[in-house]
């Protein structure tokens, strides 16, 4: 066994976007990081492959954005939304002209991931790729340390004053400290499958409400070289209420519904299918104690409406490595101290979450949802309006306010 007697400021276990972004947040605070992955570099994550503007502000703080937009991927320019009807609106997209940055991109993660890391890698004191975590050390009832095996079988053990765990939706640190939550009705499962030459709109983001999955939606992503990312999500609670089967509903889709079977007719699938969890933020979940703090899709911080949860991750590692600091300084890693880090990341991101929280309840309603595509669709002054909220022009809260669809239904 060896690595005892190394000890460190935090300890990050994963090394994908949340993990990678908190690395490059401690080199900046001056705290020495280990950096902790499972897997060996390049991998693949199962992933909507879109990368939000919220993202693109946190690359911008880290001077990362001008590299980011060279990967090779899609720029977003508009999302379109179908209706269970089958009728199509799309809402144009402008840049953050706040800060100047992009609306967003869509890059696979077997690209972006690494992309990160390459930086994350040169930011932490050390770094191990292959290192499987299976247990976290307690000492005088803190976190202060993990015990696992590099890619060769060697155990060992490190120590440090704080373990940030972004290692996924089964974190090992959230088990084994007894927090896990993996509460059906707060949990998505999705399917992704690359696909090339689907006929498809460049920079054109698409969500559709197809009526065999609701409560879901059937997503296409237009990427580089013809290829496109497409899936199709549900809640879990509604998957086993009604035992779906997703890969049977998206060839259904691709290969039945009128909106789609013409537009797939020459697409070629470049994978089997590929599902993923995605426990998502319509709860506040307990996501630190002592000596600890989750990250990511660890501390379920995924958007309940869009699935997009690498803005989220990236916010998560920033807050946390920022309490960090503060718990290093004040010498104080009590579960009381580093709470702080939920309330902050919370009064930060959790409106949003209510409100996509509300989104998604209301994308379950068939009705509404074929009321205001289908009339977006007909009328140019309700498709601006929705064009203003779904951009910020006004605020997104006006989509749960009953006097928005009095408006519509009366227009």
């Amino acid at each position: 066994m060896t690595g005892k007697n190394e000890n460190y400021d935090i300890i990050i276990i994963g090394a994908g976007p949340a993990g990678s972004t908190a690395a490059l947040f401690a080199q900046r605070l001056g705290l020495k990081a280990l950096l902790l992955e499972k897997a060996v570099y390049p991998r693949d994550k199962i992933c909507g492959d879109a990368i939000s503007g919220k993202s693109m502000s946190v690359l911008k703080e880290l001077g990362l954005l001008e590299e980011a937009q060279k990967l090779p991927g899609s720029v977003i320019n508009s999302f379109a939304f179908g209706s269970p009807a089958g009728k199509v609106i799309e809402i144009p997209l402008n840049d953050n002209a706040r800060d100047k940055t992009p609306k967003g991109l869509v890059i696979q993660r077997q690209l972006f991931d690494p992309f990160l890391f390459k930086y994350a890698k040169q930011a932490a004191a050390k770094t191990i790729e292959g290192f499987s975590v299976n247990d976290i050390i307690m000492e005088n009832n803190k976190v202060s340390g993990v015990i696992g095996k590099d890619k060769n079988g060697v155990e060992q053990r490190f120590y440090g004053n704080i373990i940030l765990g972004a290692d996924g939706y089964q974190s090992l640190v959230a088990r084994k400290s007894n927090i896990y939550n993996r509460d059906p009705k707060h949990w998505v499962v999705a399917l992704r499958q690359y696909y090339k030459n689907v006929t498809a709109k460049d920079g054109v983001i698409e969500i559709h409400f197809v009526d065999e999955i609701i409560p879901g939606y059937f997503w296409i992503f237009p990427m580089n070289d013809g290829i496109a990312n497409v899936g199709i999500g549900m809640l879990y609670e509604s998957i086993k209420k009604d035992n779906i089967n997703l890969k049977k509903e998206m060839e259904a889709i691709i290969k039945q519904n009128p909106l789609f079977r013409d537009r797939f007719a020459k697409a070629q699938a470049l994978e089997e299918p590929k599902g993923w969890n995605l426990p998502v933020g319509s709860t506040r979940r307990k996501i630190s104690g002592d000596g600890f703090m989750l990250l990511g899709d660890a501390a379920g911080l995924i958007d309940p409406f869009s699935g997009e949860g690498i803005g989220n991750a990236l916010y998560s590692a920033k807050i946390a490595v920022e309490r960090a600091q503060k718990a290093i300084e004040a010498d104080d890693y009590s579960a009381e101290f580093l709470k702080a880090y939920e309330d902050i990341l919370w009064k930060k991101i959790g409106g949003e979450l209510r409100l996509s929280t509300k989104l998604q309840k209301l994308g379950r309603k068939k009705a509404l949802l074929n009321l205001v595509i289908n009339k977006a669709y007909k009328n140019s002054e309700i498709n601006q309006l929705l064009t203003d909220i779904i951009t910020g022009k006004l605020p997104k809260t006006k989509l749960i306010n009953p006097m928005f669809y009095m408006k519509i239904l009366f227009n």
